[in-house]
């Protein structure tokens, strides 16, 4: 029996900026996250919570350690291949929405998979079905100024999810959010992991890490022991 290897295997990363003196962001990371798992990542800001995340979404290279990302050692990647590989293993969920406000709901899902050139029609019907995962279907055609904080950021969703990626990677996904509609956006990433999708959410909250199936924190750039 074949074993398929963990989404995400992190072995000693660390991130250092600067020369004079340097500042040490990330330390002796080890981290592995399962196929399948929602992990929330807590820490305070400075902590190294979106250094991390960074790393973790090939958006920046350690300065030591090795990360794997379904079973590949990205650090033989050349630019290319990095922006290749997150543009169809990742999505991206963050704090502030990033949605063009001239463009429609639809108009801004499908701008996700234009650069996998697929013709418009495909992509059309690609954004409409990740509409219908997040509950959106019937605001297609606003514009995000038209949407409610939290149907900002189920837009923002669907615009993650329509490439079916491996992995999700959220970056404060409800610091803009009242409690209530906190709630529902947790129900939906809920929903979605049930589905099989893996998360890892970073955020300073409490309440939204204790909705996660496995929680850590992070302080000066060190994963603590498990809570």
């Amino acid at each position: 029996m074949i074993t398929q290897p963990p989404v995400i295997e992190l072995h000693g990363i660390g991130r250092r900026f600067g020369t004079d003196p340097p500042l040490e962001a990330l330390v002796g990371v080890d981290l592995v996250v399962q196929r399948g798992e929602w992990l929330a990542i807590a820490g305070p800001s400075g902590s190294g919570k979106s250094t991390l995340l960074n790393i973790l979404g090939l958006l920046d290279i350690q300065t030591a350690g090795s990360y794997r990302f379904n079973g590949i050692d990205v650090a033989g990647l050349r630019d290319q291949q990095r922006a290749g590989l997150r543009s169809r293993a990742i999505g991206f969920v963050f704090q502030a929405f990033h949605l063009i406000g001239h463009r429609s709901v639809l108009e801004n899902v499908m701008l996700s998979d234009v650069y996998r050139k697929y013709p418009r029609r495909e992509r059309n019907e690609r954004a409409r079905s990740a509409l219908g995962q997040v509950g959106l279907s019937r605001r297609a055609d606003y514009l995000p100024t038209r949407l409610s904080g939290g149907e900002r950021q189920r837009a923002a969703i669907a615009r993650a999810i329509m490439g079916s990626p491996r992995v999700l990677l959220c970056d404060e996904p409800t610091g803009n959010l009242d409690s209530g509609t906190t709630a529902s956006i947790l129900d939906l990433f809920a929903e979605l992991n049930r589905g099989g999708l893996t998360i890892v959410t970073i955020t300073h909250e409490a309440d939204v890490a204790q909705r996660a199936s496995r929680k850590l924190r992070i302080v000066d750039g060190r994963i603590e022991d498990p809570q």
